[in-house]
């Protein structure tokens, strides 16, 4: 069977690590836990696979580093991300999360392609040792050139056993026409639209009947770009199944200290405190705790607008 066209491009380090090398940059997998609320309490339910490039040895933001590749090679730059991620999750992530990868629909034109994205896939999952049903392949938010190729490429995605997402709802082409045609398992809300409609009632109320909506379609719902208490607060409270973001977790370069799920788990304030510190210093956050149970605190609160002072 060939090669893997991310394969080809992988390097693996001495400690355990996968890297993959393009052109003159070196490039690395992060990842970042996603939580599920539990009853009360926060678990570590799927970690987030992103980039994190480097040019010697100096890191660089992805968006900047995509900019450099040409339209030609972003299919294959797209590929050998997704290979880093599938290979370090396996290496380094507890068995029993799901891991969420991304594709870009504006790449998966036509059949063959999609054909080959798959095998690529399939064959690094055998490699690092993950089940498809672990996978959730998130369509991200850009724009495709064939609807109906883009159709056929998730319904093929579907079939392998992959579970599918829709990023950034709420943001450029990801409204409810493509919720709708695609029929996604799980649905991720842009961060700037749920701050948005944070800050009003009527934006909360709009908020919360979208999530029962989905909700009530069979459809998981998960708010990113959490970075302060009173968003997560209201993100349970509008009934959201899972969150990410800052206030929780920020994402760690592997090998990642989420290794696993053991330990005793820490109250969220502490948690909330330590990660605060750590972006002050300018480093990453301690790991997170696999299950929170949320002790009594005082917190800054915004109530549509406002921010007070509760006890909670």
């Amino acid at each position: 069977m060939p090669r893997s066209v991310g394969l080809a491009h992988i390097m693996r380090q001495n400690d355990g690590t996968s890297v993959g090398v393009w052109g003159v940059f070196t490039l690395k997998s992060a990842f970042q836990p996603i939580f599920a609320f539990k009853g009360g309490k926060l678990e570590i339910a799927a970690f987030e696979g992103l980039l994190r490039p480097f040019r010697e040895d100096e890191p660089m933001s992805p968006g900047k580093f995509f900019n450099t590749v040409p339209a030609q090679d972003r299919l294959h730059v797209e590929t050998l991300s997704r290979t880093l991620h599938l290979l370090n999750g396996g290496a380094f992530l507890d068995k029993r999360a799901r891991l969420f990868v991304n594709f870009d629909p504006s790449v998966y034109v036509d059949r063959q392609l999609a054909a080959n994205a798959l095998r690529d896939m399939r064959l690094v999952l055998h490699e690092a040792e993950i089940e498809p049903e672990r996978i959730v392949c998130e369509i991200t938010e850009q724009k495709t050139s064939s609807d109906a190729g883009l159709h056929m490429f998730v319904q093929a995605l579907r079939d392998h056993g992959f579970a599918i997402a829709v990023d950034d709802y709420g943001a450029e082409e990801s409204g409810i026409k493509r919720i709708d045609e695609l029929r996604p398992e799980v649905v991720k809300f842009d961060a700037h639209f749920i701050t948005h409609l944070m800050q009003s009632g009527p934006g909360f109320a709009l908020l919360q009947a979208m999530v029962k909506e989905f909700e009530g379609r069979g459809i998981t719902t998960l708010f990113e770009g959490i970075e302060e208490t009173w968003q997560l607060d209201l993100a349970e409270k509008c009934g959201a199944s899972m969150v990410q973001g800052f206030v929780l977790a920020r994402p760690e370069v592997v090998p990642t200290s989420f290794a696993t799920f053991s330990g005793k788990p820490r109250p969220r304030a502490e948690r909330q405190e330590n990660a605060g510190v750590a972006a002050t210093e300018g480093r990453e956050a301690p790991e997170p705790a696999a299950e929170v149970v949320p002790p009594r605190r005082v917190a800054p609160k915004r109530a549509f607008g406002q921010r007070l002072n509760r006890s909670l």
